[in-house]
C-alpha cells in the first residue's frame, strides 16, 4: 500500500512499531498533537459526546464531520487525518457510501474515512475503498450500534462471537481497508485478530497486543467529568482550567486585573 500523508502505517507494523492515534475536532488542539508527532489524528465522531454533550454519537451530522474535519486538516501538516463518517452517512446503500466520503475528502480535507461495520456494510466499506478513498474499520464494540448492542459491552466474550468479529476483520482486509480499529474485546482477541492481519489494528480497550493505541484526547488528558474504564488520565487540564478561570473571576471582581501594564 502506498504511503499515507507521511506516515506509512503497515511499514510501521511489519516493523513492531507501535502507531499512536489520537482525537481532535478543532485547529488548536489539532496542532498540538500534529507537534507532538502523533501518527493519526481521529476526527471523531465521539464529537457528539465530548464537544456537543450528549449521551451518545448517534445525532452527529455528516455536515458536522466535514466542518469540524476541515479545521484539523488546515492545522496539521505531519499526521495522518482521518474523519469518522457518522450514523445513516453510510447505511442506506454503495451511492450513499461513496457521496458521504467523497464530501469528507472534498471538502473536509481528510486523507482517510473510518467506518464502523458489521457484516451488513461490507458493501458500502468495499465500494468506497473501490473510489480510491482510504477507509478504517472499526469493529468490536460500535457506538453506532449502542442500542441494539444493550448498551456499553465488551464484544466477542463468547465462541461465536470471537469467531464472527476474525471472519469480518479478515474480509475487511480482503475489501482494501488499510487499518482497523478494535474497541472494547477481549485482549486476547486482539492479540489473535492483529496476528491475523497484515494491516496494523488499533485498540482502544482491546489490550496491549494490537499494533498501536487510540484514545478520545479529551478523556486522557483530565477534560471529560467521567471517562472509561480503559482510559489512562495523563494530565487534570479540567482541574488546571478551572483554577486559572477562579483566578482570572478573583482578580478580576477585586480590581486587581487588568493592570496598568496591560492597557494601552
Amino acid at each position: 500500500m502506498a504511503q499515507l500523508h507521511g506516515v506509512d502505517l503497515i511499514k510501521k507494523k511489519r516493523q513492531g512499531k507501535k502507531i499512536v492515534m489520537l482525537t481532535a475536532y478543532d485547529a488548536l488542539l489539532a496542532r498540538a498533537l500534529d507537534a507532538a508527532e502523533v501518527d493519526v489524528i481521529l476526527v471523531g465522531d465521539s464529537i457528539g459526546n465530548v464537544f456537543c454533550g450528549n449521551t451518545d454519537t448517534l445525532s452527529v451530522t455528516l455536515d458536522q464531520m466535514v466542518y469540524h474535519s476541515k479545521a484539523v486538516s488546515g492545522a496539521v501538516s505531519h499526521a495522518l487525518v482521518v474523519g469518522d463518517l457518522p450514523f445513516m452517512s453510510y447505511h442506506i446503500g454503495v451511492e450513499q457510501a461513496r457521496a458521504s466520503a467523497g464530501r469528507l475528502v472534498q471538502e473536509g480535507r481528510v486523507q482517510a474515512v473510518k467506518m464502523e461495520v458489521s457484516p451488513y456494510l461490507l458493501p458500502a466499506v468495499q465500494a468506497v475503498c473501490e473510489i480510491g478513498i482510504p477507509v478504517m474499520a472499526h469493529i468490536g464494540f460500535t457506538p453506532h450500534s449502542v442500542h441494539q448492542l444493550g448498551g456499553y459491552k465488551v464484544q466477542g466474550r463468547d465462541s461465536q462471537q470471537a469467531e464472527t468479529l476474525q471472519s469480518l476483520a479478515v474480509a475487511l482486509e480482503a475489501v482494501g481497508c488499510f487499518a482497523l480499529v478494535l474497541e472494547m474485546v477481549p485482549a486476547s482477541l486482539a492479540t489473535a485478530i492483529t496476528a491475523q492481519l497484515s494491516i496494523p489494528t488499533l485498540g482502544i480497550g482491546a489490550g496491549a497486543g494490537c499494533d498501536g493505541q487510540v484514545l478520545v484526547t479529551q478523556d486522557m488528558l483530565g477534560l471529560t467529568p467521567h471517562s472509561p474504564k480503559f482510559t489512562k488520565r495523563y494530565a487534570d487540564f479540567g482541574t488546571g482550567i478551572q483554577h486559572a478561570v477562579s483566578a482570572f473571576r478573583s482578580e478580576v471582581a477585586s480590581g486587581f486585573f487588568p493592570g496598568s501594564e496591560h492597557g494601552f
